[in-house]
């Protein structure tokens, strides 16, 4: 059995997010909560939420007991880009882009 949580559309560069969730892949859930509160990541605290979401999710839908539960998966995908503009010398404009991520935690009893 295993639980999932997903956090969409968080405004986070998918490349930030995913130096976050490459220290958690394949840890127990309390080791991995002690990691991202020691973590100096501004994703640090948005991926911790999700751990969260999905250990009680796990433990209400599912019954699963938490003391056993292994994050299994982890990954960030690339959401929509929002385009802005910025005025630069002589009249010209260039883009900035806000980026967004959609990212998924799954954890299972080992």
């Amino acid at each position: 059995m295993e639980a999932k949580a997903h956090a969409r559309f968080v405004r986070i560069a998918p490349r930030k997010a995913q130096l976050v969730v490459d220290l958690i892949r394949g840890k127990k859930v309390g080791e991995a909560i002690a990691i991202l509160r020691h973590t100096p990541k501004a994703a640090s605290p948005i991926v911790e939420k999700l751990l969260n979401s999905a250990i009680a999710n796990a433990e209400h839908n599912n019954s699963l007991d938490v003391n056993k539960l292994v994050v299994t998966q982890a990954y960030v995908n690339q959401g929509p880009t929002m385009k802005r503009f910025r005025p630069r010398a002589m009249g010209r404009a260039s883009r900035i882009n806000k980026r967004t991520s959609h990212i998924t935690l799954v954890v299972s009893e080992k």
